[in-house]
């Protein structure tokens, strides 16, 4: 299976959408998905009793079921099963699809231990550099960035740094930014739909089918997890979703029919990675423990402010949904220009920050 298999490969169900047919078996195999997580939301909410209890860094104040990012991560399990069946033509070389696979379920298990028994940050974190380690030795690894003034860099050694703490950096950014009802749920959704459909304008084979299968996952979820939510992700959806969306940026530059910018992904999720890193070097220039669990995320901050996590998610939506619309402006223009999209949102990040901030203090917040 993969592209040394192609040549014989005979018709592909899951081929490109092009025709009426193809169209409508994707729209078919999407929306199955789609009710699989549903259904597995629903039975993990009645039957698998995983509770979160609040606490004084806690948003809610009701216990709560939590582990509902099982069914995200069933739903993937399904849905690159039937890519390896039967989507042979779409399909990377099967080492890549293999490390992704292997090493996204490895995250998705360990994040399911911790939802039950709380193990400490550092072990998680060491789980996950075991993961990130996995993907690089499978050969998913960032080998070239297009930067202005300078043009193509490639680069060399250096790629397997920069791709492991890419990795293990989003992977976090989206987990420490699962504190409200439905935000990154909805996050999830915003940001798989714009890269299926980016990467399927790019001419996107096996990426555009996983994206669209993270969709419905996280799709069938959120619909349990929308404000008020009835149940939470936890860390084996908030960690699984920020690690293959991590892995996916990779694939898609590098070993897609696409080709997609490695810099779509960092777009689509700019205000978690802003929120994070701002949030993480405030703390350590403040002396604080960065490591420990706090409320000091400025979407916390935002909603402790006095707004509704109903507000502070709807809010987030809308800054996903400008950065995708940029997204698809940004795979138009030359790769040298590209990082220059990004400063306009790095701006409003800025102008949100002072307001947050300025909102926190007056309410004696921070």
């Amino acid at each position: 299976m993969g592209r040394d298999r192609q040549g014989d490969a005979g018709p592909c169900p899951l081929e490109n959408p092009m025709t009426p047919t193809a169209f409508f078996l994707h729209l078919s195999f999407a929306f199955g998905l789609f009710l699989v997580s549903l259904l597995t939301t629903r039975y993990i909410l009645r039957h698998f009793k995983v509770i979160d209890i609040p606490g004084a860094r806690s948003s809610h104040s009701v216990p709560t079921p939590k582990s509902g990012g099982v069914s995200i991560v069933v739903t993937f399990l399904l849905g690159v099963i039937l890519i390896f069946c039967f989507a042979d033509a779409t399909m990377i070389p099967r080492r890549h699809f293999l490390g992704f696979v292997f090493s996204a379920l490895l995250i998705a298990g360990i994040s399911l231990y911790d939802d039950v028994k709380n193990k400490p940050f550092l072990i998680k974190l060491a789980a996950q550099c075991l993961a990130a380690l996995l993907v690089l030795a499978f050969g998913l690894v960032i080998d070239e960035v297009a930067l202005p003034w300078v043009g193509n860099v490639t680069l060399g050694i250096w790629g397997y740094p920069l791709s492991f703490l890419w990795i293990v950096g989003l992977t976090n950014a989206f987990n420490f930014m699962d504190g409200l009802d439905g935000l990154m749920g909805g996050v999830g959704v915003i940001v798989s739909a714009f890269f299926c459909a980016i990467t399927f304008s790019q001419g996107s084979t096996f990426v555009y089918i996983t994206s669209y299968t993270l969709l419905a996952g996280t799709a069938g979820f959120l619909l349990y997890n929308f404000p008020p939510a009835r149940i939470f992700m936890g860390d084996v959806g908030s960690a699984f979703l920020g690690f293959a969306f991590a892995v996916l940026a990779i694939i898609a530059a590098r070993y897609d029919h696409s080709h997609t910018s490695f810099f779509v992904m960092p777009l689509l999720m700019f205000n978690i990675i802003y929120d994070t890193t701002f949030t993480f070097f405030r703390r350590l220039i403040r002396g604080e423990r960065v490591f420990d669990a706090h409320r000091s995320h400025l979407y916390q901050l935002f909603q402790q402010s006095g707004f509704s996590h109903r507000a502070v998610t709807l809010f987030h939506y809308g800054v996903c949904l400008m950065q995708g619309g940029a997204a698809f402006w940004m795979v138009q223009i030359p790769g040298d220009r590209r990082l220059f999209v990004f400063l306009p949102f790095l701006l409003f990040q800025a102008a949100y920050t002072l307001v947050i901030l300025r909102m926190a203090k007056t309410r004696e917040i921070v």
